[in-house]
This record gives C-alpha cells, structure tokens and sequence, in this order.
C-alpha cells in the first residue's frame, strides 16, 4: 500500500487509483513489500516535467583512485568531442594531468570544450590555462567575478560534468584538484563518489553541460557535434534533474522533497555541506517520526568550510530529538553528496544539503531506480559510517558554550551558505 502522497499531488486522486496507475506500467518494485518503485518515478516525472529514461548503466566511483583514472582514460579515447565543465580545478599534479590529457585531444583535431567556475577555479594556474588555449581547447569562464553584476556574482556554477562522444558521461561531487587523489586514507585525501554513466540519460548530462555553455559562449553547437541516437546500455531507470540559479522553489528542491516524502523504511544522507532551511529540517524530522530510519552522514573535524558546519549544527538537538541519526566522517574531508531510499532509489550529483546548493547554484543530479546500484552506495555507505563518530543526544547538549556562541554568530549568514 503506498503511503505519504506528495502536498504537491492532485488532492482528488485516490490511494486506489495511484497504485493502479502505477501497476499499470512497466518498472521495477521494491523488495520487501515497500513503496512501488514506478510510483516514485510517475512522481518525480510528473512534479519535476523531466522524463526518466531506461537502459541505462552506471558504475560508482569511490575517490580519486578510481574516479580520476575513468576520467583521464575515457577523455584520451576521445574520437569526436570533449565537454567538460567543473566548479573546482585547483593545482596539483592531477590538474597538470587533466591539463595535458584536455590538451592532446585537441591536437589531434577534437573539438574540447571547458568550461569554469569563474569562483570555484579562480585558483588555477595560468600556464595550465595557456597550454590548453594553445592546444586549441575552448576555455571559456562562467561568471567570472567582477565582469557580472552583484546579483549574478552570488550564483554559481556547481556542476561537474564530463561528456565524451556524446556517448559516456561523469558526474558527481569531485574536483580537479589534488584534495581529491588518493583513496581517503588521511586528511590530504579527500572522500567523493562520482558515477559513470552510459545510455539514453547521457543526453540529460549533455542538457546540463549546453545549458550552462550557451550563458558563456556564442556557439551552442557546431559541426562536430553529431546528436547521436543513444543505445541501451543497462538495465537502470534514470531521470536526470538539473538545479539553476534563480529564485523561487527549484527542482532539486522537489526532487529531494519527493524522495523523502516517498520514503517507507529507511533513508541514508551524505553531504558534505548541511546547512538547510527550516523547511527542510521539518522535512526530516517528519520522515524519522513516522517511523523511517534517517541516517546523515557528515564530515567531522576535517571539514573545509567550518562557517557551514556551524550553521547546520543549530538543527542537531531538532533532529536528534525527532529519532535522526547524525554521524560524522573522521578520516578526512567528506564531499560526497548521495542520497539513497529503502534501497531502491538513489540520488547522486552535486548537490549538497544546504542554501547555497537548493537556492542558488547551478547543479546536477541523477535519481536512479535501480536495486543493484542502489545496493553498491548503501555499501559504500556502511563503508563509510565504519569510520564516523556518532553525534549523541547526550553529548550534544553538553557542548562547549564557545560552540554555541560561533553557532549563534553565524546565523545571519546562512542564507549565503
């Protein structure tokens, strides 16, 4: 029987109609007895205006071990083009590496496009930048401070995506940067999943990349672009949900309404970022009160934006209280954003839970309905949970009055965060 029907659905609809509506098409269930997995989808679908795709595969990759090496290999097997736009691109051995392997396509006569973050990847180094543009990659800037009005300045690109042939697609949480290398084994070796993505959805993954291109650049598309019809590649169920920079109600903000309003049994959240608004607390709360298993994993003492920390942990007496599970990652940073549901549903991309990602940066994410590789990021995150603190009730109350006073300063600021 399904229960939580979205606030956003039609009010006259009943439970017997929606379950025979979403019967009545193909797609998989969940095990257990739980949510139908169809209705999710007709949910997301209909709410969002973006239609899933089947036949399609995708493969999790776990830092930059394995993140980097995909990358680097599908990008140097370019035939036809390269799209690739990404918020981080820093310094490092590794930024050389993409630099390099950007720059050798394009010698060989394959159209490169590379987009930036004109904030994210202000610190990228002006010799890399000189051996691409001389390679003949299109290095363009998106937003670059000072050149845009101040309303624009606080909107930006957070997407990163990687497009080769029109055919494979990567996208995630990573960036180009030496934090990300390694296998997160100590605090200079960041945690992140990015995921590999091959079928009809890479098509979502190149709308992300053209929407954002088309802001910078004249041409939109031109000769080497093919527009290739996209074959089966898999057995996933994907709807890719893009995140703009505006004002008002967003879609990822839907999209991830959507999921936890659907949520039976369990819930698993991992952001690197946790600092949303009270909307988004109550959202949360209401899920584990109605007897839902919610776990958010976050990062600990290794955490690269601490004024974010502050601002999340303001909720953590609300959500303890309500029955959520608050954990923190200590080997090293944690900049995965994924969200998976009763274990069949999983979000994955570059939104993080907070204001600065659901209210005014461009981002990307993948809803995946899909058993098997929702299974691999729940093991990813039992992985994960493994070498992260608990955040206890008990404790929490008891923390230093210092901390309850940088908390209280930073609240004027969470909008921004």
């Amino acid at each position: 029987m399904l229960i939580g029907m979205s606030m956003a659905e039609s009010p006259g609809a009943s439970r017997t109609d929606e379950l025979q509506g979403a019967e009545s098409l193909p797609g998989p269930r969940s095990s257990g007895g739980g949510e139908s997995v169809q209705a999710v989808r007709r949910r997301l679908e209909r709410l969002i205006g973006v239609a899933a795709t089947e036949g399609n595969s995708l493969r999790a990759l776990r830092n930059g071990d394995e993140i980097f090496p995909a990358m680097l290999e599908a990008i140097r097997s370019a035939r036809h083009t390269v799209d690739m736009m990404t918020f981080v691109y820093w310094r490092g051995e590794i930024a050389r590496e993409f630099a390099r392997a950007l720059a050798g396509r394009a010698r060989e006569g394959i159209r490169v496009r590379l987009l930036l973050d004109g904030f994210g990847s202000r610190l990228i180094e002006r010799d890399l930048l000189d051996e691409m543009s001389g390679a003949g990659v299109q290095v363009v800037w998106f937003r670059k401070p000072m050149w845009i009005s101040p309303v624009k300045q606080n909107h930006r690109c957070h997407r990163k995506v990687l497009v080769v042939d029109e055919r494979v697609a990567f996208t995630g949480g990573v960036g180009i940067a030496e934090e990300w290398c390694g296998n997160a084994r100590h605090k200079g070796e960041w945690r992140d999943t990015h995921v590999e993505l091959r079928g009809p959805a890479v098509d979502g993954i190149c709308a992300a990349f053209a929407q954002n291109w088309a802001e910078c650049h004249k041409e939109l598309f031109d000769d080497y672009d093919r527009f290739v019809e996209q074959e089966a590649a898999g057995e996933s169920v994907v709807q890719v949900v893009r995140g703009s920079a505006s004002f008002g109600w967003q879609d990822m903000q839907t999209l991830l309404r959507v999921v936890l309003e659907s949520a039976q049994g369990r819930v698993r959240l991992t952001t690197a970022y946790f600092a949303p608004d009270a909307y988004f607390i109550e959202l949360l709360t209401n899920t584990a009160r109605r007897g839902v298993e919610v776990d958010i994993l976050l990062p600990g003492a290794y955490t690269d934006k601490r004024v974010c920390q502050l601002a999340g942990q303001r909720y953590y007496e609300e959500l303890l209280a309500a029955g959520v599970r608050i954990w923190q990652y200590q080997p090293t940073m944690l900049h995965a954003k994924i969200v998976t549901v009763d274990g069949v549903v999983s979000l994955v991309g570059s939104t993080n839970l907070n204001r600065r990602s659901l209210d005014h940066d461009e981002e990307v994410m993948l809803a995946v309905m899909d058993e098997s590789f929702t299974a691999t990021l729940d093991g990813h995150f039992d992985d994960d949970m493994a070498l992260s603190e608990p955040v206890s009730m008990h404790h929490w109350r008891r923390r230093a009055f210092a901390e309850r006073v940088r908390e209280a300063a930073i609240r004027p600021l969470r909008r921004f965060l």
